[in-house]
């Protein structure tokens, strides 16, 4: 670590298991900062060392209770900017509302430049993130955002625990997917195919058509989130009725809320595959099917490259050892 600065992560209450993999994966300690809800619901946050002209890194997801994590972060960072903090890096795993980033019918609002705005006055300096729905979210900012990509890690999982993996097809559940998946299809020098999916209401998926050929194949699912998990079911059950021998998904933040477990459980699919940006391990217990990408190392990556002013971009191809 640079001599002039030293580093302080904080983690928030949203995922501190992640966090503590970081810190110790970068030989720190978390910093100490005790955040706790009143009796009234209000959020109270005591930083616990000085941090005045420190490189400040603090680390939330917006998952779980997201409102009460987002406010948390907003708090922690306001916190340390009153204390005169050098620099405050919000560290976001999976971003808050990122899926409300554009007016998609009248009077919608674009809920994801409001959750840009509110940490942008809180005092963050600096925000990195993983696999942004849309990644023009970056542009709602005015601060430097770092989008990183679970894509090299996920790359690194296919290679190693899928059998047969280059007898495979890469598979975007819809259209607006096609654009990661032709990427790792491309990285892995295999065939690519799309489901057009027909959605009557949100979150509801009516019709399933299958565009590319997947007969005799194994089907690798690829999105950047898996909610409720209908949308993967449905397009497991699609895949082999169209003669796909076994089907995985990968996905980057498993949400995995409502009847997800169940969906997973009944469906074809032989494994979900999620990065830990989202706490999930209760989860994990309830089925078999989910394996997790640990995202650490990229996220302690990132944030040693920051603090020593070295570029980031390495990370968009490379899994940090």
């Amino acid at each position: 670590m640079s001599a002039d600065n030293s580093i302080k992560i904080f983690a928030g209450n949203s995922h501190p298991d992640l966090a503590a993999l970081v810190a110790s994966r970068l030989g720190v300690e978390l910093a100490k900062v005790n955040v706790v809800k009143y009796s009234n619901q209000e959020t109270s946050v005591t930083i616990g060392e000085s941090v005045r002209d420190e490189d400040v890194f603090i680390i939330q997801s917006g998952s779980g209770e997201i409102n009460d994590n987002l406010m948390e972060l907003l708090i922690l960072i306001n916190a340390c900017k009153t204390a005169s903090a050098r620099r405050i890096t919000a560290v976001i795993p999976c971003f808050p509302y990122a899926r409300q980033d554009k007016k998609d019918k009248s009077r919608a609002p674009i809920t994801a430049k409001l959750v840009a705005n509110m940490l942008t006055v809180a005092g963050a300096d600096h925000v990195i993130t993983v696999d942004l729905h849309a990644s023009q979210i970056q542009g709602f900012f005015n601060v430097p955002v770092d989008n990183l990509y679970a894509e090299p890690s996920m790359l690194k999982y296919i290679k190693e625990k899928v059998p047969d993996y280059k007898n495979a097809v890469i598979v975007s559940p819809d259209a607006g997917g096609a654009k990661r998946a032709t990427a790792i299809a491309d990285r892995l020098d295999l065939d690519f195919a799309l489901i057009h999916k027909e959605r009557k209401k949100a979150n509801e998926v009516s019709r399933m058509v299958l565009v590319g050929d997947v007969r005799e194949k194994i089907c690798i699912l690829v999105d950047d989130m898996a909610d409720t998990c209908g949308t993967l079911g449905l397009a497991a059950k699609t895949l082999t009725e169209n003669g796909a021998t076994g089907v995985y998904a990968i996905v980057t933040h498993g949400i995995l809320s409502g009847k997800a477990m169940r969906i997973i459980e009944e469906s074809v699919l032989q494994k979900v595959v999620v990065t830990n940006t989202i706490p999930h391990e209760e989860k994990k217990q309830l089925c078999s099917k989910i394996d997790t990408i640990d995202i650490s190392p990229t996220l302690a990556e990132a944030i040693r490259r920051t603090h020593n002013g070295e570029s980031v971009s390495y990370l968009f191809s490379h899994v940090p050892e």
